[in-house]
């Protein structure tokens, strides 16, 4: 009976090691998951510079569709929101659009090594269709590749100005030299701005656009211009914190220097 015991005690320690031994094994490693989170929350210093040419793009829009430039014939009305995103395989600003003709979402991103602009597209109708192009004062303007029946597109964006920005969207079929218009969206920003970038106003931490959005760190608030913005600075609080006053010391060491 005493070595009954002893065998049944000895088989019952044996399974309590393998079963702590595995659960340590199973664990996640938390401390590779939040360098993941770091990682894919800070995008090097060119492509940010690249994409914040587009903060005053960020925030919500009305939009009016015309075919013809002046002609309510064919026209709609659609919104759109352009968002930062921060993702490990690609990071960018996403632009979704709600009733549109023409798109329904995209993701701008930038491509340091060829040093253009790329536009990932989705149709209305699931198509995906991807841009390259480059920045012409104002205007992004992005090319297609030639579909299968040779047809080349075109999407201008224009920023008039914080509350005014047109999307051109053209085509060239196979043959020809010249764009033709397919039809044109007017935005208008919806709601009211609370800041510009460069205006003396909050300042996105994550970005470097307008502050719209208060976001807070150990009793400190601090402010970010979108949703996107938000859930990065939340995932990793202090390295933006330290972006920031390395910023702000790299401004005053160039005022001083003036």
């Amino acid at each position: 009976m005493r070595k009954c015991c002893q065998t049944v005690v000895g088989l019952l320690c044996v399974s309590l090691l393998f079963w702590s031994l595995s659960s340590v094994q199973g664990e996640p490693d938390k401390s590779a998951s939040t360098a993941g989170v770091k990682k894919s929350a800070s995008l090097p210093p060119e492509i940010k510079q690249a994409l914040s040419e587009f903060n005053s793009l960020i925030g919500g829009w009305r939009g009016v569709g015309m075919i013809k430039r002046n002609s309510r014939k064919g026209a709609w009305s659609e919104k759109a929101e352009w968002v930062w995103k921060f993702d490990p395989q690609q990071s960018g600003i996403a632009y979704e659009v709600e009733d549109g003709k023409f798109l329904k979402s995209a993701l701008l991103s930038y491509d340091p090594e060829q040093k253009n602009y790329q536009l990932a597209t989705i149709l209305p109708d699931g198509t995906k269709r991807d841009y390259t192009g480059a920045l012409q004062k104002d205007t992004l303007v992005l090319e297609s590749q030639p579909d299968a029946e040779g047809a080349v597109y075109r999407i201008s964006i224009r920023k008039l100005n914080e509350k005014r920005t047109l999307v051109l969207f053209e085509q060239r079929n196979q043959g020809q030299s010249f764009y033709y218009r397919l039809a044109e969206v007017g935005y208008t920003r919806a709601g009211t701005r609370l800041a510009a970038s460069g205006s003396g106003g909050p300042e996105c931490i994550v970005t470097g656009g307008a502050g719209t959005i208060a976001v807070s760190h150990k009793g400190k608030t601090y402010y970010v211009c979108c949703s996107g913005c938000k859930q990065a600075f939340e995932d990793d609080p202090e390295t933006f914190i330290a972006e920031a006053k390395q910023k702000a010391e790299e401004r005053r060491k160039q005022s001083q220097s003036r």
